[in-house]
């Protein structure tokens, strides 16, 4: 792109700009710096799922609970199926206390997919029968 057509701070160029962009500080361990930039992509595309889970990562990254909290649950009412998401949710609650609401969404997110560490989170026997050990989910 020319120096003459930048794309706007509106333009869905931008949100995806900023998207990448958020998915890039996430990595690099800067999960404040990526809720910051999507929270612009959201607001200008709130049904957009995969913005709002990058956005729960990042939150649950930050320390932000709650917040990660209630975008898995907005995730999870539009992707009831999302593995991943109940997955996310279950370590959110494991982390504020709260195990009961914990195994329930591990054992949804292995029953859905049955990688081992779900598997594990779960407390399911592997596929071959054999135990498996608590995951580490970050």
């Amino acid at each position: 792109m020319s120096e003459t057509t930048r794309p706007t701070p509106s333009s869905p160029e931008t949100h995806v700009i900023d998207y990448r962009a958020a998915e890039q500080l996430l990595a690099a361990r800067d999960p404040r710096g990526a809720v910051k930039l999507l929270d612009s992509v959201i607001a200008a595309h709130p049904e957009n799922t995969a913005a709002r889970l990058l956005r729960a990562r990042a939150f649950f990254a930050a320390a932000q609970l709650r917040p990660a909290e209630l975008e898995f649950e907005l995730v999870l009412e539009r992707e009831p199926d999302n593995a991943f998401a109940h997955f996310a949710l279950a370590r959110t609650f494991e982390r504020s206390g709260r195990p009961e609401q914990a195994r329930r969404h591990f054992r949804l997110a292995a029953a859905l997919d049955p990688q081992p560490d779900y598997l594990a989170a779960a407390r399911f026997e592997g596929p071959a029968g054999e135990g498996r050990s608590e995951a580490d989910p970050a």
